[in-house]
């Protein structure tokens, strides 16, 4: 049996999702849209869609933005690591 690849993304990549997990609060929001706009200037920010946890502890951002190669990907999910309130960005 073969092993399956990876499927290959094709840059530009519009549409492409980056899903931010961390603390609730405006803080995180502000974050993300800063963040966002350093690395994918003119994202549409009225299609982040945010998620609460059952407690309302943790958040979940989406993002959606037009990806114009892995460096870009590499130095946006840097960014939003380096924020003690992300946990986990996907």
């Amino acid at each position: 049996m073969s092993e399956q690849q990876p499927p290959k993304i094709e840059f530009p990549c519009e549409n492409y999702p980056i899903k931010v997990l961390g603390d609730a609060g405006q803080e995180l929001h502000s974050l993300v849209i800063d963040v966002m706009e350093r690395h994918a200037p003119g994202f549409d920010q009225t299609r982040i869609t945010i998620n609460e946890s059952s407690k309302g502890r943790f958040q979940s951002l989406t993002v959606w933005i037009t990806a114009t190669g892995e460096p870009q990907l590499r130095a946006i999910h840097e960014d939003l690591r380096i924020s003690q309130r992300v946990k986990m960005v996907i």
